[in-house]
């Protein structure tokens, strides 16, 4: 029997099964407005990790939600039959896999789907769906995949833009392939696209969509997003100028071998990025790269300290797939503006009219030991620089996420401070508690906002 003809009575099969499932439909619905265009971002809570896996020549991405929810994004090339990215999810310690996205069936996206629902189905707790295009391959690795799913029983839908991925606190939104396809069918033009919203950050997730694929995306969306994955591995066939323009990222990833036959990143795309000033992480260099979200801002970590700026990509030494090394914070993204560990970050601080003057003395965010269990080792400390008593009460100290305390009866003089801990103990004129549950300012870089009884913004600095 010919694989295709058994896909696709498979996939026709899925359609109408998922017709019948809520929350995974067929993909009829027309993205004139979706959950991408989101205008306001939502409350966010929780940390969503995004891990770039390095597999050379191939793409494998490993979403985790604030819940612990996992997506994983294709799984590598054939030639690695899923070792490294196996791997690297035991060293994660994720034992199941909530949904398993095959963007589109090229070799070196599906090359370990076999291997990985295998381990999982026999050595962890399952796959709980594939998500497919739909677009089928005449492969040897295509069919491994095909039969593993139908081995194990693992529901597989097919995927169309309007549909979403569902994770708890994060929005997962298909945005591509539209009903009735693309460019006659071609597999890389039809890849799923997805954009990840958390918060504020919002990361594009475009597989190997190419020119078609991505003036449907302009077209379709009004995209603004913190983190671009770069298209097709950083090819000149993708990564439009059009399609950068409406997402304006602050970052970018790319995912390729350093010595890729392909020649990715091509030239034109490295131009491209720099003439936007795109911060580039390339994961042959930098090896695996994970970005933490809070909602606020996003925390940039890489294996291996490497230029980040687009043109000096390749002055630096390659990172062969499956090095054990940890990963260590390099970049704090918030908004627009990316700030490098060891930069000065950008502080802003606002008197009022009345002379009023506070500022924040010192922020002691990461406190020793473990955070959680030395809370009161977290604080900020705050100074009267002005010449007449300050009286704070009914003031507010809020975070990037929303946290809020707000100070009782309390007057400071002129040159006097106090300090505002995150735990718990006897509030004094020198010291108050907060009595947080747990850890509020972020280690990687916060933004401490003040505001008077009134509701004026007094102080706002970000470190």
């Amino acid at each position: 029997m010919v694989r295709a003809q058994v896909a696709t009575g498979l996939f026709v099969l899925l359609v109408v099964l998922a017709g019948c499932l809520g929350g995974f439909g067929g993909g009829d619905a027309t993205p004139t407005t979706t959950a991408a265009e989101t205008t306001t971002a939502p409350t966010a809570s929780g940390t969503l990790a995004i891990h770039y896996l390095n597999v050379g020549q191939g793409d494998s991405t490993l979403i985790v939600g604030p819940e612990g929810e996992t997506v994983l994004i294709d799984t590598g090339d054939f030639k690695d039959d899923g070792e490294h990215v196996i791997a690297y999810l035991k060293a994660q310690g994720i034992t199941r896999l909530d949904a398993l996205v095959s963007t589109h069936a090229d070799a070196d996206h599906i090359g370990g789907n076999a291997a990985v629902i295998e381990y999982f189905e026999t050595e962890g707790e399952g796959v709980g769906a594939v998500y497919d295009s739909g677009i089928v391959a005449s492969t040897a690795t295509y069919d491994r995949y095909l039969d593993a799913v139908e081995e194990y029983d693992v529901p597989l839908y097919q995927t169309r833009a309007g549909d979403t991925i569902p994770m708890a606190g994060v929005e997962i939104s298909v945005l591509s392939p539209p009903e009735g396809y693309l460019a006659d069918d071609d597999r890389n033009e039809n890849s799923i696209v997805l954009k990840v919203t958390h918060g504020a950050n919002s990361v594009l997730l475009p597989g190997d969509a190419e020119r078609e694929a991505e003036a449907y995306l302009v077209e379709a969306y009004n995209l603004d997003v913190t983190v671009w994955k770069a298209s097709h591995h950083g090819s000149s066939t993708s990564n439009s100028p059009a399609l950068l323009d409406e997402a304006t990222p602050a970052v970018s990833v790319i995912s390729s071998d350093y010595d890729s036959r392909y020649g990715h990143p091509h030239q034109e795309i490295i131009d491209r990025f720099a003439a936007r000033d795109i911060t580039t992480f390339w994961t042959a260099t930098h090896g695996n790269v994970v970005m933490e979200s809070n909602g606020t801002a996003l925390t940039v970590k890489t294996q291996r300290a490497a230029p980040t700026a687009a043109a000096d990509l390749r002055n630096a030494a390659p990172v062969s797939p499956g090095l054990d090394a940890p990963v260590e914070t390099r970049l704090v993204v918030r908004g627009d503006e990316a700030i490098a560990v060891g930069e000065t970050p950008t502080t802003t601080e606002v008197t009022p009219d009345g002379g009023v003057s506070l500022v924040v003395k010192q922020v002691h965010a990461d406190a020793a030991g473990r955070d959680g269990e030395n809370l009161n080792d977290e604080y900020l400390v705050f100074e009267n620089t002005g010449s007449e008593p300050l009286s704070l009460a009914g003031w507010t100290v809020r975070d990037e996420a929303g946290k809020t305390y707000t100070f009782s009866e309390l007057t400071l003089d002129p040159g006097a401070t106090v300090t505002l801990h995150t735990g718990s103990g006897t509030d004094s004129d020198t010291d108050r508690y907060w009595d947080a549950s747990g850890p509020v300012w972020n280690n990687d870089g916060d933004t401490v906002t003040v505001t008077d009884d009134e509701g004026t913004v007094v102080v706002e600095v970000t470190y």
